[in-house]
């Protein structure tokens, strides 16, 4: 589910949905407000995945949280 596979599109996978974050976090952003951009979205869909893909985001180091905002690093 984190990567993609025979069974798995690259969009459903967390990998994907994070890709789709990344991409809707030109500038900080707070969580509820990245949320209601990316909600209709067919890859992100629910909350539950929604959380998981921004948690790995985090523990790969490419998204950081700073006084109450979500940043991508650079």
């Amino acid at each position: 589910m984190i990567l993609p596979t025979k069974h798995v599109s690259t969009q459903r996978s967390l990998i994907g949905v994070g890709a789709t974050l990344l991409a809707n976090l030109e500038q900080p952003r707070t969580v509820s407000r990245l949320w209601e951009q990316v909600r209709e979205h067919p890859s992100v869909r629910t909350f539950e995945r929604f959380v998981f893909a921004l948690d790995l985001l985090y523990l790969l180091g490419a998204v950081e949280f700073v006084r109450g905002h979500l940043k991508r690093v650079s």
